[in-house]
């Protein structure tokens, strides 16, 4: 069995984030194992909600912020997942307060949602999204944050 060759780069929109990225790459990584690809090239930037909903609008047409944003660059016949995720901060620390807990484990759901996208998984009609949260739900439980949708 050759060796797992991921390469996720986090960049901050500001200074003090630093903190969330060891997170960031625990989490893309076990997606990614959980789901037996072998090599990745993610780029995460972790944003304000002004600046992802300036992406929001320009990549989905939709306004306002929202959580997370994944680009797929990859091929679907590939075993390289290839793509690049925004994560809204501002809006990772509002919901961690309302679900009752911490900012990295937000942080986290963000990434491992924003690699499913990467890996093919839609949320669009409820069955599918229903399937997404279970996925999210048992990655998360993985990295011993505990459930968030079950």
């Amino acid at each position: 069995m050759e060796p797992l060759g991921y390469e996720i780069h986090v960049y901050l929109e500001r200074r003090g984030r630093a903190r969330y990225a060891a997170w960031l790459r625990r989490a893309i990584r076990q997606a990614l194992k959980t789901h037996k690809r072998r090599s990745a090239m993610i780029d995460v930037n972790l944003v304000s909600d002004r600046a992802i909903a300036r992406l929001n609008r320009e990549f989905l047409q939709h306004a306002g912020p929202t959580d997370v944003i994944s680009l797929n660059y990859g091929h679907d016949n590939s075993q390289l997942v290839e793509g690049e995720m925004y994560i809204s901060i501002d809006t990772a620390r509002r919901e961690a307060r309302r679900r009752g807990h911490s900012v990295s484990a937000e942080v986290c759901l963000y990434a491992i949602h924003g690699t499913l996208h990467l890996l093919g998984y839609d949320d669009r009609d409820p069955a599918d999204a229903q399937r997404m949260h279970a996925k999210e739900d048992e990655l998360l439980k993985e990295l011993g944050l505990g459930a968030v949708y079950g």
